[in-house]
């Protein structure tokens, strides 16, 4: 196969920023890219629709670190901001038996049945939440941080309960898994907070230990595979970091990026809204055009690879190009850069890899989709003036390359006075029957 002809590799910005533009220069260039990751560090991005499915799929391509050439040649530092990603024990990480192994004992609480009944229980937290919205939209002269207090507290809630994770623990954990997955962090700030997230793992691991509940952190220190084993405690210690991570980041992510775009397409809001298409419809669309990760670290060639004509060197850290995937015209035509509802529903629609594919496909996805169905409905239905309070050219950008949103979302519950018009007067166009 003829290969492409060699191209400079785009340094990733360590502080992050709408990946859009971005991505559809390099696209155009072609479906995989070379890139300098943080510490002068080769790596590649696959981006086009079909190289990423392929690649995510293909036999020859391990998640376990001790692929990564650099790692293992000594030249990552400990402070490296995308350490924790390539060596954090864990199905993340394992390949072949061993992640299958790490993946069967968690599945089970994430089946399509068992997250079915975990509704009820969505419903009742998003309809607290939206009171604690509409109360912080009251102390703040009507505007109140959606992300904040509504779209973080609302996956990290769920996952918490299921994990059994205490109350106390939660802001601890988010503030710490942000700056472990965020690639702006100075390393020693993230040798810190990995160290110091960890600690705070342990101690709910130990407690868990210690009285044991119908959770699934007791249920996997209680485990045991076919073959009797149970997770050690790195393992336990891993999958706990990754679920409580994965479980509410990317959520958070969906909501803050599903609302922006409604919001953003006023009559895609209203076509939802008038059963023109399903709000599970609003999730998929947004999933594919502002997918929740942007650049998912890594996957390692175990030996040369040719993708989309781009030759990957075995070894070579690479990032899963979702958010430049999603928009990819060769895959979702040439209007792939436009939000629509109903993209869908289309015979000919592709189904979006914003979620993964294949073995490592993302076992909370049933979650995800439910918590942000949930969410957008009630969300638009308890305010269905809400709009952002600030312009989107003003809405900063989540920090670093990984993770696609933005840093706060605040938002307006209802309209102005003044966009509202005048009052009338009782008989003059007022509704006389309201008291």
């Amino acid at each position: 196969m003829e290969t492409s002809p060699a191209r400079t590799p785009h340094r990733l910005d360590p502080a992050g920023g709408c990946p859009h533009a971005v991505n559809a220069r390099l696209l155009a260039q072609g479906a995989v890219a070379p890139v300098e990751l943080p510490g002068a560090i080769e790596g590649m991005a696959v981006l086009g629709h079909e190289a990423l499915r392929e690649f995510l799929q293909h036999p020859e391509v391990a998640k376990n670190a001790r692929h990564f050439t650099a790692l293992r040649e000594g030249r990552i530092a400990a402070g490296w901001p995308l350490l924790t990603f390539a060596t954090v024990p864990g199905m993340t990480t394992a390949d072949g038996d061993d992640h299958r192994r790490l993946r069967s004992l968690v599945a089970r609480a994430f089946t399509p049945g068992r997250v079915a009944e975990l509704r009820p229980r969505v419903e009742e937290l998003t309809d607290t939440l939206l009171e604690s919205l509409a109360r912080a939209a009251a102390d703040g002269d009507g505007v109140a941080d959606l992300r904040r207090h509504f779209a973080l507290p609302l996956p990290m809630g769920v996952i918490c309960e299921l994990l059994g994770v205490d109350v106390e623990f939660r802001d601890r954990l988010h503030r710490l898994a942000d700056r472990v997955v965020s690639t702006d962090t100075e390393p020693a700030e993230a040798v810190a907070a990995n160290r110091e997230l960890l600690d705070v793992l342990g101690e709910i691991a130990a407690a868990r230990a210690a009285r044991p509940g119908a959770d699934l952190t007791s249920a996997l220190i209680a485990a045991r595979d076919e073959g009797g084993d149970r997770l050690s405690r790195q393992e336990l210690i891993g999958t706990l970091l990754l679920m409580i991570v994965a479980g509410h980041e990317t959520t958070l992510n969906l909501i803050t990026n599903a609302v922006r775009a409604l919001c953003a397409h006023p009559e895609q809001l209203d076509l939802v809204r008038a059963g023109g298409a399903s709000w599970a419809d609003a999730v998929e669309e947004t999933l594919r055009w502002d997918a929740p990760v942007s650049y998912f670290p890594f996957r390692y060639p175990v030996r040369d690879l040719t993708v989309a004509g781009t030759v990957i060197p075995a070894g070579t850290p690479v990032l899963a190009g979702y958010s430049a995937a999603g928009r990819d015209p060769a895959a979702h035509g040439p209007d792939a850069d436009r939000f629509d509802v109903t993209r869908s529903a289309r015979p000919d629609a592709v189904r979006h890899l914003s979620l993964g594919h294949g073995a490592h496909y993302c076992l909370g996805a049933p979650l995800a989709r439910l918590e942000a169905t949930v969410a957008l409905e009630r969300l638009f239905t308890r305010f269905p003036g809400l709009r952002p309070a600030v312009p989107e050219a003003e809405q900063t950008p989540h920090a670093g390359f990984v993770g696609n949103s933005v840093r706060t979302l605040p938002v307006r519950l209802a309209p102005l006075a003044a966009e509202r018009g005048p009052a009338h007067p009782r008989g003059e166009g007022a509704d006389v029957r309201r008291p």
